[in-house]
C-alpha cells in the first residue's frame, strides 16, 4: 500500500484552453505551450519532459518513449469556474454546481453599507483591479483618510488592501475577519483577502503578509478522509486558507515559490518516518504544495520570461525531489487552472485543462492517461491509493498507473 503521497500545484499552469473556454473569453489560451512558443527553442524543460508534460502539449520531443519515467494527461474541471478555490477543492473531491459569486462591476452597494457600519469607516475602491493598480490608484488616498481599499477580481473574492504600518496589521486582519463573517448566502465568496502594502509618496509595494479567510469547503474531501484515518496532511503555502484549515494536521506558510519547494523537501525528510521509510509506521501522509508565484507574480502581470524562469526554477528541483522520495511514493504533479501570460484581452485566471504528472519508483512509464473529466479524479485516486472510502466525485486511474511487479 502506498503510504506517502506528494501532491504540487503549479498554480495557474494550464495548458490549453477547454471547450467552453469561448464562455469565459479564453478561447485560444494556452498557458505552458505559449511561454514555450515565446522562449524558442532554446528554452526547455527537460526534467518536466521526462515526466510527459510535452505529450500532453502535444510538442515535439527527442526523447524517445523509452525515456519518458512518468504517465501523463491531462485534466478539465468540472467546476463552471476557473479560479483558486474551485480547483483546489474539486481537486481534493468537491465538484461545484454553481460558481462562487463574482462581482465584475463592484460589490452592491448594501454590502459596502454593511461593511463600513460594521467597521466603522468609509471604504474606497469597491472596483476590480489588480492588486499593483488598486494601491496606485488609492493608496494616497487612504494614508490620508485611513479608509481601506475594496477590491476584487475575476474570482470569487473580497480583498482589502491597507497600508501595513500606518494602517496596522492586526487591524487589517480584524476588519477582514468582519467581512469573512459577513459575507454568507449568497454572497458567500470564495476568498476574503488581506493585502497589506508599504511604501510612502506613491511608492507603494505588497508585503509577504497577505492573508486569505477561506469559504470553509461545505463537503468531506478526500482531506478530511486521510485525517479522520489517523494519517498526515501537510499543507504548504495557501494550501490551509483555501481549504480554511479543514483536514489540514500540519500547515506551513511560505512566502514565494523558493521557499515552497524548500519546504517541501523539508518536509519529506520529516515525514518520511511517518509514511512508513526506514522502519517506520503505516500513517498515511499526504505533503499538499501550492506554488502560487507563477500566478500571483508573473501570470496576471503577464511577465511571460519570470514565468519561464519559475517553470524553469521548478524543473531543476525537480531530480532533488525525486532523489528524495522513497520506494512507494508518488509524486502527483498539477495545476488549478490557467494564467496565459500572453493572453491580450484580460489579465485573469484562462479556463484550461491542468497537466497531471504522476512519478514514483512503482509507478508505470510513459502512461497516456488521456484527458480526464474532471479535477477531483485526483481525489478518487489518492482515497484508493490509502485504501479509504470512495469519494463522492471522480475515477480514479490507480490501477492504469501502479506496476504491481
Amino acid at each position: 500500500m502506498t503510504k506517502r503521497i506528494i501532491l504540487i500545484v503549479l498554480d495557474s499552469a494550464g495548458v490549453g484552453a477547454l471547450p467552453d473556454a469561448d464562455k469565459y473569453g479564453d478561447e485560444g489560451s494556452n498557458t505552458i505551450g505559449h511561454i514555450l512558443d515565446a522562449m524558442g527553442n532554446d528554452f526547455t524543460l527537460p526534467n518536466l519532459e521526462k515526466l510527459g508534460l510535452y505529450k500532453i502539449l502535444d510538442r515535439k520531443t527527442a526523447l524517445p518513449d523509452s525515456a519518458i519515467i512518468g504517465c501523463y494527461g491531462k485534466m478539465a474541471t468540472k467546476s463552471p469556474a476557473k479560479d483558486t478555490t474551485a480547483g483546489h477543492w474539486e481537486m481534493a473531491g468537491i465538484v461545484l454546481d454553481k460558481p462562487l459569486p463574482t462581482y465584475p462591476e463592484g460589490f452592491p452597494k448594501d454590502i459596502i453599507e454593511r461593511f463600513e457600519k460594521l467597521t466603522g469607516a468609509k471604504v474606497l475602491g469597491n472596483c476590480a483591479a489588480s492588486g499593483t493598480e488598486i494601491i496606485k490608484r488609492f493608496g494616497g488616498e487612504h494614508s490620508n483618510t485611513g479608509y481601506p481599499i475594496v477590491y476584487t477580481s475575476a474570482d470569487s473574492v473580497f480583498q482589502i488592501a491597507a497600508h501595513e504600518k500606518a494602517y496596522g496589521l492586526e487591524k487589517l486582519y480584524n476588519v477582514c475577519e468582519i467581512a469573512r463573517d459577513m459575507l454568507k448566502g449568497e454572497h458567500a465568496v470564495g476568498r476574503v483577502i488581506a493585502r497589506p502594502f508599504a511604501g510612502e509618496n506613491g511608492n507603494y509595494v505588497r508585503t509577504d503578509n497577505r492573508k486569505d479567510y477561506s469559504l470553509a469547503p461545505f463537503e468531506p474531501t478526500v482531506l478530511d478522509e486521510i485525517k479522520n484515518s489517523n494519517g498526515e496532511v501537510v499543507a504548504i503555502g495557501k494550501i490551509e486558507d483555501i481549504f480554511n484549515g479543514k483536514g489540514i494536521t500540519k500547515a506551513v506558510h511560505t512566502q514565494d515559490n523558493t521557499s515552497g519547494m524548500e519546504v517541501t523537501a523539508e518536509e519529506i525528510k520529516l515525514t518520511a518516518y511517518a509514511a512508513g521509510a526506514a522502519g517506520g509506521t503505516d500513517k498515511k501522509t499526504l505533503i499538499f504544495t501550492n506554488l502560487v508565484d507563477f500566478d500571483m507574480l508573473w501570470g496576471h502581470r503577464r511577465d511571460v520570461k519570470s514565468y519561464a524562469r519559475a517553470l524553469k526554477d521548478f524543473d531543476n528541483f525537480l531530480p532533488r525531489l525525486t532523489g528524495m522520495m522513497e520506494n512507494d511514493d508518488i509524486l502527483i504533479i498539477t495545476a488549478d487552472h490557467g494564467c496565459d501570460p500572453s493572453f491580450t484581452k484580460h489579465t485573469d485566471h484562462t479556463r484550461e485543462y491542468v497537466p497531471l504528472l504522476i512519478y514514483g519508483n512503482r509507478i508505470k512509464k510513459n502512461v497516456n492517461l488521456g484527458i480526464r473529466d474532471s479535477l477531483a479524479d485526483i481525489a478518487q485516486t489518492i482515497a484508493d491509493m490509502f485504501e479509504l472510502p470512495e469519494m463522492k466525485n471522480g475515477k480514479s486511474f490507480k490501477t492504469a498507473i501502479v506496476n504491481y511487479e
